[in-house]
This record gives structure tokens, C-alpha cells and sequence, in this order.
């Protein structure tokens, strides 16, 4: 039977992971959150800019409860590196507030053409069917002048920290994918790099993804996935999601060499040729993220070794059963990673 921890380890775990948490409280006014806002002192991550998505009812509903003094939920930001905030919970309070009294270029920023006119409120019906624009002044004066309180993610706090908030306020409406979390997390050229590199024909061509997952980033995790496993799969721990944020975190700022693109589609070119129906095994015309590893990473590993091998065996591979053994059950343990990376490695090379 496993120990169960004492206090003291309890306690200690506790305040060591407070530590790493630094947060700071403003109570500021919507004209204040606008201004920063035109001012681009604060940003909607892009993964977060076309999930702008409240109907009109539930931002009028806002926009009242403003008015009236009711209590909104806090607006998280976390602060960068050159002082300005990104959103990582509040994009919708934050959109509706643009929407009803933001100028044209500010409604340009959420996509949207004209401002918000207020319906069905129930309270404060004698704004109804108005715009901002249409009320007198010292009303208008009354809504700027209105405090929001303002919860910050100080820029001391690590990147893993950065990654629980977004992961752990993902509400309001907007659920985001762990990849475009790390689009927002983690963004820089090697973010830009993945990017690109996720719209390659061959690549496309033989991942297969369900139509939900097309647009919410698990190709560029797909992406991430073959350079994080090539680089370091023989260090893979436990947890896929940290693996896949440390790699991201240190290689952010830097540019995936011309090198490795050359390794990528290399290895997807040659997957097309061998495997015409996609990365998949049985009826099932998806990929299998295990399968993809294996397949993806284990063919690049070997025409690095080789520069020339046989198109004509991997579709064997993929069907084998010592193979099925890596990515069937369990499968997140280094033994299982490497077992199933270098078996297609090695079956390329022995059997070419």
C-alpha cells in the first residue's frame, strides 16, 4: 500500500506551488479597460479572437448588469514580458464591452461592424433597442465610470503557471484545445514555424482528423508532437501535456531549422507515398495520435540514418501486431514511447 503523506510533506508541496503563483487586483473602469484595450496594452491572444461568440440578449444582460452595480465574475489577464495583458478569461465581458461603446477600429478587433443595440432587459428597459451613442452624456458618463475588477497573472509567475490559468478559467463559453492554449501561452516563431508547417499537403494528407478537430489547433499539436518525440522521446515522462509544454517553452523564441523542415517533409512525403489511405490502421479512417508518433517519427529517425528506403514496407508496419503491442493499452510509459518509435525505425532499416 502506498504511504500516505504527513503534514509536513502536505504543507511543503502547498506552499512551494503558492510560491509560484503572484497575482495582483485592480479595480478598474470600463472607460480604463477600453482605453487599454484601443491602446493594445491589452490583447486577445489570436486562438482567442474568432471565439468572440455571445448573442446579443446575453451581452445586453452584461452591459445591464454594469449599469446597475451587480457583480460581474473577475477578468483574468496574465502580464508579458513588455507590460501588456493578455485575456485569459473575460474575452466575452471584455468583447461586449467593445461591441456596445468601442470606436470603429476597436469593432474592427472583434469583427464586428457596428455597435450593440440593447435588447430584452427586464430592469433597465428604458435603454432598450438604444446604442451607446444614443444616450445622453452623464448616462453615458455613469457606464465608463463603472469599476471591473481585474485579476493579473503577474510576469513572474513560469509559463507552466501561465498554462494552468488559461487551462483552469477556460470558461465563459470559450473552450479552447490544449494546443491553442499553447498558441496563446507559448507564442513565437517556433508557434509561427508549427503553424505553417501544419498546412503542408503531405502532412494533411495522411493525418487524419474528425471534422471538430480541424480548426482547433490539433494539427499544429500534431506538429508539435513530431518535433518534441524526435528530439526527446527517449526522456519522456508520464504526462504527454507537460512533455509537450516543455518543449514548447524552450524552444519558443527560436525558429524550427531548415535542417528539421527538411526532416518533416522528408518523412511526410515519404508516408504519403507508402501509405496512400493516411496514417491509420483497421475501418477507421482517423489517426490515432500513438500511431501517428510511431509512424511519423520512427520513419524520420530512419531516413536520417538512410537517405534512401523502400516505400514498400511500411504498410506491413503499421498492420503488425508487435506494433499494435506499443499502442494498444498503457501506452504513455517511455518503454511503450520508445518501443514504438524505434520499431518502426528499425523494421524500416532491416527490412529495406
Amino acid at each position: 500500500m502506498k504511504k500516505k503523506p504527513n503534514f509536513e510533506e502536505i504543507q511543503g508541496q502547498l506552499n512551494q506551488e503558492r510560491k509560484l503563483v503572484s497575482f495582483d487586483n485592480y479595480d478598474l473602469s470600463v472607460r480604463e479597460l477600453l482605453t487599454m484595450f484601443e491602446n493594445k496594452d491589452i490583447i486577445v491572444p489570436p486562438d482567442y479572437q474568432r471565439k468572440f461568440i455571445w448573442n446579443e440578449d446575453r451581452q445586453s444582460k452584461l452591459i445591464e448588469s454594469i449599469f446597475l452595480g451587480i457583480p460581474i465574475p473577475n477578468i483574468f489577464m496574465a502580464t508579458n514580458s513588455n507590460s501588456t495583458w493578455d485575456i485569459v478569461d473575460g474575452v466575452q465581458r471584455i468583447g461586449t464591452l467593445v461591441h456596445y461603446c468601442g470606436s470603429e477600429q476597436m469593432l474592427k478587433l472583434i469583427k464586428k461592424e457596428k455597435n450593440l443595440e440593447i435588447s430584452h432587459l427586464e430592469k433597465f428597459t428604458s435603454i432598450n433597442e438604444m446604442t451607446f451613442s444614443q444616450l445622453q452624456r452623464p448616462v453615458q458618463l455613469s457606464f465608463y465610470t463603472r469599476p471591473v475588477r481585474v485579476t493579473v497573472l503577474d510576469d513572474k509567475s513560469d509559463f507552466g503557471v501561465r498554462f494552468d490559468l488559461f487551462e483552469r478559467l477556460n470558461t465563459g463559453g470559450v473552450l479552447l484545445s490544449p494546443q491553442e492554449i499553447r498558441n496563446c501561452v507559448f507564442r513565437g516563431d517556433f508557434n509561427d514555424d508549427i503553424k505553417e508547417l501544419a498546412r503542408d499537403e503531405n502532412f494533411n494528407s495522411v493525418v487524419r482528423l474528425k471534422p471538430v478537430d480541424e480548426h482547433n489547433g490539433t494539427r499544429e499539436e500534431f506538429v508539435l508532437r513530431f518535433f518534441a518525440f524526435l528530439d526527446n522521446y527517449k526522456y519522456f515522462e508520464h504526462s504527454v501535456k507537460d512533455f509537450l509544454n516543455d518543449y514548447m517553452e524552450n524552444n519558443k523564441n527560436q525558429k524550427i531549422s531548415n535542417n528539421k523542415k527538411k526532416i518533416f517533409f522528408k518523412a511526410f512525403r515519404f508516408i504519403k507515398e507508402s501509405l496512400p489511405g493516411g496514417i491509420n490502421r483497421g475501418s477507421r479512417n482517423l489517426t490515432p495520435v500513438n500511431l501517428f508518433e510511431a509512424v511519423a517519427v520512427g520513419t524520420a529517425l530512419a531516413l536520417m540514418e538512410k537517405k534512401e528506403i523502400s516505400t514498400s514496407t511500411l504498410q506491413w508496419i503499421v498492420n503488425h501486431e508487435e506494433l499494435k503491442k506499443y499502442i494498444t493499452a498503457a501506452t504513455n510509459s517511455r518503454r511503450m514511447v520508445e518501443g514504438r518509435i524505434n520499431f518502426v525505425k528499425s523494421t524500416l532499416l532491416e527490412n529495406d
